[in-house]
C-alpha cells in the first residue's frame, strides 16, 4: 500500500510547471504519473486538481500562516502547502494524515527548514480553520475561488447566474458517455449498465448521453473496446442535431481533435466528412477515437484559418466550426485555466474566432450550414466575433436555435455549467442565404 509520499511529490512535480506557466496539467500531469499504480496515479491527479481548483482561495490562507512569502526557488514547498490545505479543507483524510503526510514528503526536498515550516504553517490552521474559512469568505476571490480578472466578466456577462456559475466550476464534473448509435441502442445500452451494476440514467437533452452516478474508468465499461459508446458531456453531444445531418452530404468538421464530435458526427449520418486540426499530435486522438468506434473519416492536418492551403474548391453543406477559446465553461474538467489563462487571452482569441468565420464562410454552398460553438460562458468570444461578422457578411444570417436547453442569446444559445449536468458551452447555427437577383 502506498505511504503517501509518492503521490504527493508526484503532484509537486505536475504542478511546477502549470505555476510556472509553463505547462498545462494534459501536459504535465501524465508525465508525472508515469511508472505508478493505478491508486497513487489517482491520488496524485486528485491532488494536482484540488490544488488547481481551489489555487486563489489555498494561495490567500497560506498568505495568512506565513510571516513572509515564499521565494521563487521554494515554489515546491508552497506546492505542499497548498496540498496540505486542500486536503484539510476537503477533510477526506485524517488532519494528522494530511499534516503528517505533507511534512514528511518535504523532506525528500533536501530543504531541511521546509518541514518545520509546513508542519507549523498546517497545525495552525489545523487550530483555527474555522476562522480562517470565514476570513476567506469575505473575501470575494478566495469565497469563489477565481482569479479577480475571470471572476469581474462573469458578474458582468451574468449578473443572475455568476455565483451559481462559480460554484459549478468548484464541483467535480459528473461522467456522460454518448452512444454509438451504430452499434447499439441507448435504452438497450442503459439495460446493459444496469445488469452490470452500473447506475446512470439518461441525459436530458441529448438522445445519445448516459449520466454515470459514480465515474469509473471508461475501460472497465461493457462494450468500450468494441466502440458502444464515448466519454463526451451532453453540452457537446447537442452539436450533429443543430447541423441537420443527412445522408451524402460533405461535411467539415474544422477545429476537430481530439475528436469527439467527429466521431459524432459519423455516428449520426453516412456523410462525406473532413476532419481538420492544426495540431498533428492531438489528431492522433482522433484517429484513435475513429478507429475504437469503427467509423470513417478523411483527417487532415492543417489550419483551417488558411483554406488554399488544404481546401479541394469543393463546397460543403455543413461546417461544424468549435472554435479555439478560452473554455471557461469547462474549468471545472480543467481547474489549471484559473492559473494559465489570462485576461489579454480573451481579445486575441476573439480575433482568431473571427478570422475563422471569415474564412471558413466562402467555403460552404449557399443554402447550407455552419455551427459555431465554443465552450466558453464569455460573451466576447460568443456574441462580439457573431455581430462583427454577420455585420460584414451580406450572405449570412442566423437561424435561431428553438431549444428546451441553455439560454437564448441575441446570437445562438449559451449553456452555463451545472453542478449536475452539462458544461458550458455556446452554439449559433447561421445559414448562407442564396444570392438575390
Amino acid at each position: 500500500m502506498s505511504d503517501g509520499i509518492q503521490p504527493r511529490l508526484k503532484a509537486v512535480q505536475a504542478l511546477l510547471p502549470v505555476l510556472q506557466q509553463k505547462a498545462s496539467l494534459s501536459s504535465s500531469l501524465p508525465r508525472a504519473q508515469q511508472g505508478l499504480s493505478t491508486e497513487d496515479a489517482a491520488l496524485t491527479q486528485a491532488l494536482a486538481f484540488g490544488v488547481c481548483r481551489f489555487y486563489p482561495r489555498l494561495t490567500y490562507w497560506g498568505e495568512q500562516l506565513l510571516e513572509r512569502p515564499f521565494k521563487h526557488k521554494d515554489l515546491d514547498v508552497q506546492i505542499l502547502l497548498l496540498i496540505g490545505l486542500y486536503q484539510l479543507q476537503e477533510g477526506r483524510v485524517a488532519d494528522y494524515a494530511a499534516i503528517d503526510t505533507c511534512v514528511e514528503s518535504s523532506k525528500k526536498l533536501n530543504k531541511p527548514w521546509a518541514s518545520k515550516l509546513l508542519n507549523a504553517c498546517l497545525r495552525r490552521f489545523q487550530r483555527e480553520q474555522e476562522a480562517l474559512t470565514t476570513l476567506a469568505a469575505g473575501k470575494e476571490i478566495a469565497a469563489t475561488a477565481h482569479p479577480h480578472w475571470l471572476l469581474k466578466k462573469l458578474k458582468k456577462a451574468w449578473p443572475a447566474h455568476w455565483r451559481d456559475l462559480c460554484d459549478a466550476n468548484n464541483q467535480q464534473p459528473p461522467m456522460t458517455l454518448r452512444v454509438n448509435q451504430r452499434h447499439i441502442s441507448r435504452d438497450a445500452y442503459l439495460a446493459q449498465l444496469l445488469e452490470q451494476g452500473f447506475e446512470s440514467h439518461p441525459t436530458p437533452y441529448s438522445l445519445h448521453g448516459i449520466t454515470l452516478v459514480q465515474p469509473v474508468h471508461p475501460a472497465g465499461l461493457p462494450g468500450f473496446a468494441e466502440g458502444h459508446f464515448s466519454v463526451q458531456d451532453e453540452a457537446a453531444q447537442l452539436a450533429p442535431g443543430l447541423l441537420e445531418l443527412q445522408a451524402g452530404q460533405r461535411v467539415l468538421d474544422a477545429c476537430c481533435a481530439p475528436g469527439g464530435k467527429t466521431a459524432h458526427l459519423a455516428e449520426i449520418a453516412d456523410i462525406q466528412l473532413l476532419a481538420l486540426d492544426v495540431d498533428a499530435q492531438r489528431l492522433g486522438r482522433v484517429h484513435e477515437n475513429l478507429a475504437r468506434l469503427q467509423l470513417q473519416a478523411e483527417v487532415k492536418c492543417a489550419d483551417a484559418a488558411t483554406p488554399a492551403d488544404w481546401w479541394d474548391g469543393q463546397a460543403f453543406d455543413r461546417i461544424l466550426l468549435d472554435a479555439p477559446c478560452s473554455a471557461t465553461g469547462v474549468i471545472r474538467r480543467h481547474p489549471d485555466i484559473k492559473l494559465l489563462r489570462r485576461e489579454t487571452d480573451i481579445k486575441e482569441l476573439a480575433a482568431i474566432q473571427l478570422r475563422l468565420l471569415q474564412a471558413l464562410w466562402p467555403l460552404l454552398k449557399p443554402g447550407g450550414l455552419l455551427l459555431y460553438a465554443t465552450c466558453s460562458v464569455l460573451p466576447e468570444e460568443n456574441q462580439h466575433p457573431l455581430a462583427s461578422f454577420l455585420h460584414h457578411t451580406a450572405d449570412a444570417q442566423q437561424r435561431k436555435i428553438s431549444a428546451v436547453w441553455g439560454l437564448e442569446q441575441k446570437f445562438g444559445r449559451q449553456l452555463l455549467p451545472k453542478a449536475d449536468g452539462q458544461d458550458g458551452f455556446f452554439y449559433c447555427l447561421l445559414e448562407k442565404t442564396y444570392c438575390q437577383t
